[in-house]
């Protein structure tokens, strides 16, 4: 099982880069985003981290519970007009 484990931890490492480069970018972003997009934004991050919160939960259930809730407010910024 060392190659599972190598392998696991290199896949940890991918996602942290990952988190960091969404972190980055999404720093840049927020400042520049009109405000009804910020509540949008800070209502579906707020969600999602208090699910994730939830050590009991299965990813795959926060990931069924969020599609459900973000649904409405992708409609929301799709349907904005800027």
């Amino acid at each position: 099982m060392p190659t599972d484990d190598l392998l696991s931890k290199g896949l940890d490492n991918d996602i942290y880069a990952a988190h960091r480069r969404f972190l980055a970018a999404m720093e840049s972003r927020v400042p520049a985003l009109p405000l009804d997009t910020k509540e949008r934004y800070f209502a579906i991050l707020s969600s999602l981290v208090g699910k994730l919160e939830i050590e009991e939960k299965q990813l795959r259930e926060v990931l069924q519970e969020m599609m459900a809730e973000a649904a409405g407010f992708i409609f929301q910024e799709l349907g904005s007009s800027r």
